[in-house]
């Protein structure tokens, strides 16, 4: 009987021992220094192993993560420009980035003076519930001081930021008293509708700035909220637009076409050919559409254009799009880094693919744009062409081309105006902000009497004054603006203008403002009375 048990577990024995003589045996080294699993193929990778040779062999002690981590960003770097390695520093911010929210307390603040003041609080906010205002002076977080040393922005985001319930304890100064006010922090949302309004009775305005979680839905409400004012036709400023999303995107290009039409296509050498088609009607089908695109416009931007371009369906305006074609999926890493992939190229309806060329480095690909500028592209309409590849015909019979980005249908050259270095400086280095802001709080009486944008864009007439107090304070930092030109004169009487509306309503006061004298809204506008 024991015998009979014997034969039966003796093969199972065996190859219990054997596998782990095999085990043990693996955990010898080979002489060569490198470790080798006993699951690993005897084809080992060379980047591993050439780590594993530094880590054991290496005469002083190296950090193995940030070798590995720069060995990612090379071989990344040799892909394509828009294949990134996101380190787990980054990667928060990268996603909060096109999320829509985050989590905080819910003010935006400037740093003036080495002092870091809040600027606005968003309505119904945590900070607006615990009663910080415009103006207060954040000295303290918590137990971290913001006044012993200068600190950067990002420094003093992670600060005020923090988990959605923890508690912030606020020590700030106002009226030239310390008080300490404590916030809840929570969900803070963060548009990506800039601003919409109707331009007159009939036309109307919105402004997308990127395309995140929440834009379709941000965008949907203010559609609507237009069309309970009478829109009928519409302007969509896609600006400086740099992407996120595609599928928000396809959903917004969703409510401008009919049918079942084809809105954009995804392929790749490991991605089967993917189709995205309107699914239902939409809500601005008929009314007439222009576009508005320029060097910035990017990616998701590109994908909505294109559709509409495709399909006859709206007039783009402006200035050749950026040109990214290319679709990025985010893989998440085991120590908390991920890796966001181009996976794809999308291509427009007609079958059009907007990347441009990449094949001469990352940094030939990105001083295009400034190229651009150099050759003339953004100053003439002749040089506005690209005429690569093989055309594309509309419906209408227009001529459309791929591999450069999107053409425009009506080109509107860059705005050449410049200012003196000393002026851009200012402009740049948060002077003219804030010299803006403490304008504000002297005169809050004087804005907060104007009820509406448009009632402050006819009747505000303290611009001469502005403009002479703004002439003595940059003399203190010896910028002289008592010489300037008319032309650069207006151009900053109309930036003081609608940075002065900013601050009582935030960015839709401050394009509905600028945006009354912006030659490519003019344009739009000739067009749409067509």
């Amino acid at each position: 009987m024991l015998n009979k048990k014997l034969q039966v577990w003796l093969p199972l024995i065996f190859s219990l021992v054997m596998i782990a003589g095999m085990y043990f045996g693996y955990q010898l080294n080979d002489g060569s220094g490198v470790k080798k699993g006993f699951f690993s193929s005897d084809k080992r990778n060379s980047l591993q192993e050439a780590l594993d040779l530094i880590k054991l062999k290496y005469v002083d002690s190296v950090h193995l993560d940030s070798l590995e981590q720069s060995a990612i960003e090379e071989i990344m770097s040799k892909l394509d420009p828009h294949s990134v390695y996101l380190p787990p520093v980054e990667l928060k911010e990268a996603n909060e980035d096109l999320a829509g929210n985050f989590e905080g307390i819910g003010v935006e603040f400037n740093v003036f003076n080495d002092t870091v003041n809040v600027v606005y609080v968003i309505p119904k906010s945590p900070s607006d519930k615990a009663g910080l205002q415009i103006g207060d002076k954040i000295l303290q977080v918590n137990d971290s001081s913001l006044t012993a040393r200068s600190f950067s922005t990002d420094e003093i985001k992670k600060m005020i930021r923090g988990k959605r319930g923890s508690k912030a304890e606020l020590k700030i100064l106002r009226d030239n008293r310390q008080q300490t006010i404590t916030v809840t922090r929570g969900t803070i949302p963060v548009p990506s509708v800039d601003a919409e309004y109707m331009v007159d009775k009939t036309n109307g305005y919105i402004r997308l700035n990127k395309f995140t979680e929440t834009s379709y839905e941000e965008f949907m409400q203010a559609l609507e909220q237009l069309q309970k004012q009478g829109l009928q036709q519409l302007i969509l400023d896609l600006r400086g637009n740099g992407g996120g999303f595609m599928n928000e995107a396809v959903d917004i290009a969703d409510e401008f076409l009919d049918g079942d039409k084809l809105i954009v296509y995804t392929e790749g050498v490991n991605n089967k050919k993917r189709e995205y088609r309107c699914k239902r009607d939409g809500l601005f089908e008929k009314g007439k559409l222009t576009v508005l695109m320029d060097e910035l416009s990017a990616s998701a931007s590109e994908v909505l254009a294109g559709a509409l371009q495709d399909w006859d369906r709206a007039t783009i305006i402006g200035r050749r799009s950026f040109g990214k074609g290319l679709v990025q999926e985010q893989y998440s890493l085991s120590d908390g880094a991920a890796l966001r992939l181009t996976v794809a190229r999308y291509y427009t309806p007609l079958g059009r693919s907007i990347q441009r060329p990449y094949e001469n480095g990352k940094k030939v690909y990105m001083d295009e744009l400034w190229n651009r500028y150099s050759n003339g592209e953004l100053l003439y309409a002749d040089s506005n062409k690209i005429t690569n590849g093989k055309k594309y015909i509309t419906r209408k019979g227009d001529t459309l081309y791929g591999e450069g980005g999107i053409m425009p249908d009506l080109f509107v050259a860059i705005d050449t105006s410049t200012y003196q270095r000393s002026i851009n400086r200012m402009l740049l280095d948060g002077n003219f902000t804030s010299f803006v802001y403490n304008y504000y709080l002297q005169h809050k009486q004087l804005v907060d009497q104007y009820k509406t944008i448009s009632d402050y864009q006819q009747h505000f007439n303290q611009a001469d004054e502005m403009w002479n107090d703004l002439i003595k304070f940059a003399s203190k930092d010896s910028v002289n603006l008592s010489v300037v030109s008319i032309k650069e004169k207006e151009s900053l009487q109309q930036r003081l203008k609608a940075s002065l509306a900013r601050f009582k309503w935030r960015n839709l006061g401050f394009y509905q403002v600028m945006n009354s004298n912006d030659p490519v809204i003019k344009k739009a506008k000739e067009e749409l009375a067509k």
